[in-house]
């Protein structure tokens, strides 16, 4: 018999029920991940391209840098919008029709006549994702109960490392065979396939148990085990934001992951190219090596920041404890990107690259796992947008402020030393500014009678 707990249980319970019969909700993880992964090979795929690109329409590395930020500022902008329309609107809606502009902003890009082209294209395609974290994190929220969070997020943040190890080479090998436009007509390829799939699989739990294809039991077990409803929606969006980021724990959760998110994104945008111009590989070989780092952080978030946090949380240890202790610990060990600002080979580079981005993984799956257990109730779209905007407004900075310094110096050095710089921050807001994490007070609706 299925064990039965609160409803709502204590954010400190740490005694799960019996898991039923069942595997609906992983499917949906799965889902969710094939999407993200969808989505970093169309973010990630210029940066391969760079070699062929600056030829072709004579670009500076600055040029280059500005040219790769162009997503992200629309994609920064977006966040806030987009949480508000996937907590009013659904997930499914929302991340269909982005899924049909993604699928667009990739054509545009593979028949561009000029660098302003691929500009506009980049602009469309961060209008186009920018919900796709919030509503993965929204999703996680409603499909399954608190104590399985961390491997779920681990599950669709994984779509972000597989997109190097396998989406990276296989975009090289299509630039180094075919060309760059035809790396992009590929991408709107996979996209189709991933448009039609989430229309035929995605609904909400209800809905899913409505046309039988899940278990009751399953049902029950994500609810009782303190899912977030499909029903109830924010009374007003803009207070609700209002009210969010008057939050000092919104604050420290969104700066920490900002820090993280600096040398994640320089490494995005720039790693195929500081392995292309500072350690003289060809275009496939630095999608190769771009993809070491990625398998490290697929391998430390699967095995660490999912199953190993589910696990001790699952036996009884503090929650609180266990995130705050993973994000710090992953914070320190992402320093050791900095040791390739010392490196005269690939080889060791990639070494220092790639330990250092494991931890990066440790604090991104994390993170991403918060939002849907602080948030107050029908406000997680809203809050992961929140953080996800401010991580961003860093990852727009990166690109921009690496090419800066490659043309200033012409070299990575400094590049690397400052990403340390914005680690260190990212590590003293998680200490100082967070708190404990525990679900933020629902807002007070006040109601004013008339005389």
């Amino acid at each position: 018999m299925l064990s039965q707990v609160s409803k709502n249980p204590a954010p400190g319970q740490t005694t799960p029920p019996v898991r039923p019969r069942g595997r609906a909700r992983w499917s949906v993880a799965l889902l969710m991940g094939f999407g993200i992964l969808i989505n970093y090979v169309d973010r990630l795929s210029i940066s391969v391209t760079q070699h062929p690109l600056t030829q072709d329409f004579g670009l500076t590395a600055t040029e280059f840098g500005v040219l790769s930020s162009a997503f992200l500022w629309s994609y920064a902008i977006m966040q806030i919008p987009s949480g508000m329309l996937l907590d009013r609107f659904g997930v499914k809606k929302i991340w269909g029709a982005s899924a049909v502009l993604w699928t667009v902003a990739s054509a545009l890009t593979a028949i561009a006549s000029g660098a302003w082209v691929i500009i506009v294209a980049r602009v469309l395609l961060g209008v186009a994702e920018a919900p796709a974290f919030p509503g993965a994190m929204k999703a996680t929220g409603q499909w399954f109960p608190r104590h399985e969070r961390g491997l779920c997020t681990a599950i669709f943040d994984s779509g972000t490392r597989l997109a190097n190890v396998l989406g990276l080479p296989l975009i090289a090998f299509t630039v180094s065979t075919w060309g760059w436009r035809e790396a992009f007509w590929l991408q709107a390829g996979l996209s189709v396939v991933f448009l039609v799939a989430f229309l035929w699989r995605y609904s909400g739990p209800k809905a899913r148990l409505a046309r039988g294809r899940m278990t009751d039991g399953e049902y029950r077990y994500i609810v009782d085990g303190g899912a977030s409803s499909e029903d109830v929606r924010p009374q007003s969006d803009w207070a609700t934001v209002a009210y969010l980021l008057r939050q000092r724990k919104v604050w420290g959760l969104s700066l920490g992951l900002a820090g993280a998110g600096y040398v994640l994104w320089m490494l995005l945008t720039w790693l195929p190219g500081y392995m292309q111009t500072s350690m003289n590989q060809s275009v496939l070989q630095s999608g190769l090596y771009a993809a070491v780092p990625a398998f490290a952080m697929f391998v430390s978030e699967m095995t660490i920041g999912g199953w190993w946090v589910d696990r001790v949380i699952g036996r009884g240890a503090n929650p609180d404890k266990v995130r705050k202790g993973v994000l710090v610990a992953g914070m320190i060990v992402a320093l050791f990107t900095v040791g390739a600002a010392f490196s005269n080979t690939p080889l060791v580079a990639i070494i220092w690259i790639a330990i250092g981005s494991a931890g990066i993984a440790l604090v991104y799956v994390t993170s991403n796992s918060l939002p849907a257990l602080i948030a107050p109730e029908g406000s997680a779209g809203s809050l992961a947008a929140i953080v996800n905007c401010v991580n961003l407004l860093a990852g727009v900075a990166a690109p921009i402020v690496t090419g800066f310094v490659v043309d200033a110096t012409g070299h990575f050095f400094y590049a690397f030393l400052i990403g340390g710089v914005a680690l260190i921050g990212g590590l003293a807001s998680y200490l100082l500014l967070m708190g404990k994490i525990e679900p933020i007070p629902a807002r007070a609706v006040v109601h004013t009678a008339s005389a």
